[in-house]
């Protein structure tokens, strides 16, 4: 149905990810406050088109999307992981990994962060300090309810049957 987009709309206080997919959009209030390079590192992968044809495929605790194709083949990275972890930070920890926050991905290493993101299904405050921590840099508003019944459609969708891979069908980021 039409183009897919990630879009970015910037202003000098905020910034938002919006995130169409194969099952709707989902829309993020970005934390530049909170997670200033980590936010950078991501824009700038969206801007390099690095997502496109990528896919949702874990959906536990978390929806997981990075450089995976719906047919379950890796995208290489062509960029360097992220060299730091922010989430150590007071401002990131006053956030947390929260239900409907989104957080990097890193290695079982704690000063790194790749180019896979999460989106928290719950709670899951163990993540703030798990292996060194999980940078959160954006969030779903409260009242945003699309993007709530997108993310929750798309964990339906991969639990009843782990093989589904929700698309990521074009990245752009468009700064207004």
């Amino acid at each position: 149905p039409g183009s897919h987009l990630f879009r970015e709309s910037m202003s000098m206080s905020s910034g938002r990810l919006v995130l169409d997919t194969s099952l709707g959009a989902i829309s993020l209030a970005l934390l530049s406050a909170a997670a200033p390079l980590t936010v950078n590192h991501i824009k700038s992968l969206v801007s390099a088109n690095l997502y496109d044809n990528c896919c949702f495929y874990r959906s536990d605790f978390v929806i997981q999307c990075g450089l995976q194709t719906p047919d379950g083949r890796s995208v290489p990275n062509p960029y360097d992981d992220l060299s730091v972890n922010e989430s150590q930070s007071p401002a990131n920890k006053a956030v947390g990994n929260k239900r409907g926050t989104a957080a990097v991905a890193h290695w079982d290493v704690p000063d790194c962060g790749n180019s896979e993101f999460f989106i928290n299904l719950s709670d899951n405050m163990h993540l703030n300090d798990a292996y060194g921590g999980y940078c959160v840099f954006a969030q779903i508003q409260e009242e945003d309810n699309e993007s709530w019944e997108t993310v929750d459609r798309i964990a339906n969708v991969i639990k009843n049957d782990p093989q589904q891979r929700p698309r990521i069908h074009h990245i752009q980021v468009l700064l207004v």
